[in-house]
């Protein structure tokens, strides 16, 4: 009994004292200060924007100017002694471009100059990738369907004649074929023009270029030459400017990227399959897309471009710098830059061979990677397009039926009887069941000639590029995936590169050296996600080095020989006095590589010091946004990527 009441007593004790402990908790929930947040998606994105609408400092050693290239101005006047162009020329040229972006833009250029050394009158060329033929909207010709035609004209009427078409008595006869046509190479030398081409041309009054390789004229001329390199660049980076629609949607995509009141870095791919065929890339893909590289280096090969073998050692020619990058590196060597995770990045270019699967990797690492896409409506896009024909839709059509006596050939031709029944009649096959452009390498040997369809969406990537030109140009940093690769083609990566040294020498545009990134990847190869302190700083020391003079004399040596535009200095450019002046560093032909730019004039460099004490005082730029030591940092973040499933694969 007493037993009893002992446990009574100490029950009695326990719940007493849990009262009292419940009595204040409650009280100290209802008198604290704290008050709980509720989620929102709103919140989320202003964690990672603090600043949106509202313009932030920007870590300099990630976004800042190259101080030792600042003194690198844009001077693209003609010097002395360069006469404005006669009333009376020579004779007219007319042409026709084949190719991409890349080749259009450098063959302009290339026209206007040989135009110009002929004394000629040049026609409006003829973009073939944009004629009517190819099914654009009937609001534009072949050249106003990307550029200005109006500003084309009045921009180089100091350097050259030209003229929208033929006169009327001369297309009669271009119909017929009267004049004679040539095929200028991508390294013509001026002299070729002077002594074949200039008595024709006096001769016949007429004469055509097809230009297919992306030129018609040697990227490096003599010093004495040094004018027409100079009106090279008036029409690159002054004449050719894009129609107004195009630049209005262009500049809007900037604005919107720069509404997050973040810096945003351009990156471009370059995973082109003509490219890819040409260095012997294959191996670096998979399944359909290494049969389609495949059988594009075996057209290469017949036609002559290519003279190696078809099956070659792709992981080799990656580690000669051959391949590009692939995005899943290029994210790697930014975050080890140190680029933050919530970094914008703006993916250009109108095709990436091997489809959205390969950025798969790039924007786990990168949480905010945009293309064009994300910042235009489908409504902007189409009206830039303008309005168009309908094509007819691809329907699947039946084999035309056979006729009594085909059936009674087919009969007595069978064989013995008896015979098995005939197979079932074809159904048709619609278009949600095809496999995809790709469907023909695994029933024909041949690729099918482009449809209707295929002609304008071509047609189209003309304009997508236009629009990634402008933001790459715009942008605060600019990574090319693949550039300087070797090939005699221009490239998107290197005009980007180019136009950016001309109009900002000391804008952050990185030039990395692929070899060497290839040697600094087989070092991690097997752990990339766990790269140690001392890689990390090798690769932020690569990297920061091809943004200063070491970059820009490799980029003299392997990207001027092929394309001018790509490295336009020093004959586009000049120095500020108040500088001190780089002594020139020359190659081995005796070239200049870096340096030897003339003095500015003094109204330049009177503007560049007004420029300067109107930026000291603006606000200091915070150097807080990403620490100065981010090693750690980075190794975390890069391993959080696979510590959360272990058989991740950035390949799915």
């Amino acid at each position: 009994m007493a037993f009893k009441s002992k446990i009574k007593w100490v029950a009695l004790f326990v719940l007493t004292l849990s009262l009292g402990s419940l009595t204040v908790h409650l009280s100290l929930t209802k008198f604290s200060s704290m008050n709980l947040v509720q989620y929102s998606a709103k919140g989320a994105l202003s964690h990672d924007f603090q600043y949106i609408g509202s313009p932030v400092g920007r870590n300099k050693r990630l976004w800042g100017a190259v101080r030792s290239l600042e003194s690198l101005q844009p001077y693209a006047n003609p010097r002395n002694g360069y006469p404005v162009p006669g009333k009376t020329s020579n004779g007219f040229i007319y042409a026709k471009i084949f190719g991409g972006f890349e080749k259009i833009r450098s063959s302009i250029c290339d026209l206007v100059t040989i135009s110009r050394l002929l004394n000629a009158t040049l026609v409006i060329p003829e973009i073939q990738e944009s004629t009517r033929s190819k099914g654009i909207s009937y609001k534009f010709k072949s050249f106003s369907y990307l550029y200005d035609e109006e500003q084309f004209i009045a921009s180089l009427k100091n350097d050259v004649n030209i003229i929208k078409s033929l006169p009327e008595y001369f297309k009669s006869a271009r119909r017929r074929n009267e004049f004679p046509t040539f095929k200028p190479k991508s390294s013509a030398s001026p002299n070729y023009y002077v002594k074949e081409i200039l008595p024709s041309l006096k001769k016949a009054k007429v004469v055509g270029l097809i230009i297919m390789d992306g030129g018609c004229l040697q990227p490096i001329l003599p010093p004495i030459l040094s004018e027409f390199q100079r009106l090279r660049c008036r029409v690159a980076f002054h004449a050719l400017q894009f129609r107004p629609e195009i630049q209005i949607l262009g500049l809007r995509m900037v604005e919107r990227l720069r509404a997050w009141g973040q810096p945003f870095l351009a990156y471009h791919p370059g995973l082109v399959r003509d490219t890819l065929a040409y260095h012997g890339c294959a191996e670096l893909f998979q399944d359909v897309h290494t049969e389609l590289i495949q059988y594009r280096r075996e057209q290469m090969i017949k036609q002559g471009i290519v003279n190696d073998e078809l099956s070659v050692e792709s992981h080799i020619r990656r580690e000669n710098g051959s391949c590009p990058l692939m995005p899943e590196e290029v994210g790697l060597l930014l975050r080890a830059m140190g680029y933050p995770s919530n970094t914008i990045i703006y993916v250009a270019g109108s095709q990436t061979f091997g489809g959205q699967r390969l950025l798969i990797p790039l924007r786990a690492i990168f949480a905010n990677v945009v293309d064009r896409t994300s910042l235009c409506s489908k409504t902007e896009l189409s009206d830039l397009v303008g309005p168009e024909t309908p094509l007819p839709p691809d329907v699947f059509k039946m084999p035309n039926p056979k006729s009594e006596e085909q059936l009674k050939e087919e009969w007595s031709r069978a064989g013995p009887r008896p015979r098995p029944l005939p197979p079932p009649p074809d159904r048709p096959v619609y278009q949600h069941e095809k496999e995809g452009w790709y469907a023909w390498i695994t029933e024909n040997d041949k690729e099918p000639n482009p449809s209707p369809m295929d002609l304008r969406m071509q047609a189209h990537r003309l304009l997508w590029d236009a629009l990634d030109y402008i933001v790459s140009v715009e942008a605060d940093a600019f990574f090319p995936g693949f550039h300087s690769d070797g090939s005699r083609w221009p490239d998107f990566s290197g005009l980007v590169i180019g136009q950016r040294l001309y109009e900002r020498a000391s804008s952050r545009t990185y030039r990395p050296d692929r070899k060497k990134i290839a040697e600094l990847f087989n070092v991690i190869r097997d752990d990339m996600y766990h790269p140690k302190r001392n890689w990390i700083l090798s690769a932020r020391e690569h990297l920061n080095r091809s943004l200063s003079e070491e970059g820009l004399i490799r980029q003299s040596l392997l990207s001027k020989p092929t394309s001018f535009l790509s490295h336009p200095i020093p004959e586009c450019s000049c120095r500020i006095s108040s500088v001190e002046i780089t002594k020139p560093i020359k190659g081995k032909d005796g070239r200049i590589l870096f340096g030897g730019e003339l003095e500015c004039p003094k109204w330049m460099q009177s503007a560049r010091a007004e420029k300067a004490r109107t930026n000291e005082t603006e606000p200091a730029e915070d150097e807080n946004d990403v620490p100065e030591q981010l090693e750690p940092d980075v190794i975390s973040s890069l391993t959080s990527l696979i510590d959360h499933d272990e058989e991740w694969d950035p390949n799915d």
